[in-house]
């Protein structure tokens, strides 16, 4: 299984980007984006269930979107009023019940 994501680039504090993910395979449980920068741990910035629960992290309520469609096996994260904290790399992330994919990850850089 192999996960596609694109998206990623360099904002100015206060704008917004969309990150997209396709997966080669359908049928994941949950999909989801993650997080990480240098010296510190993969953080779970959000998820979505086949059923459409949804999973925010404290640091990115009411700024991002998380959305999927299940027909094309894609995730999508809009991300608004972007901060300076939330420069990473993001990766997408799909789960079966004992699988796990994740994508190569897409750099986003919020800077002025």
């Amino acid at each position: 299984v192999q996960l596609q994501a694109s998206g990623g680039g360099l904002v100015q504090p206060g704008g917004s980007l969309r990150l997209s993910c396709t997966a080669s395979d359908r049928i994941f449980s949950i999909m989801g984006w993650y997080r990480q920068t240098p010296g510190r741990q993969r953080e779970r910035v959000a998820t979505i269930t086949r059923g459409g629960n949804i999973y925010y992290a404290d640091s990115v309520k009411g700024r991002f979107t998380i959305s999927r469609d299940n027909a094309q096996s894609s995730v999508y994260l809009q991300m608004n009023d972007l901060q300076r904290e939330d420069t990473a790399k993001y990766y997408c992330n799909a789960q079966r019940p004992v699988e796990t994919y994740w994508g190569q990850g897409t750099q986003v850089t919020v800077s002025s």
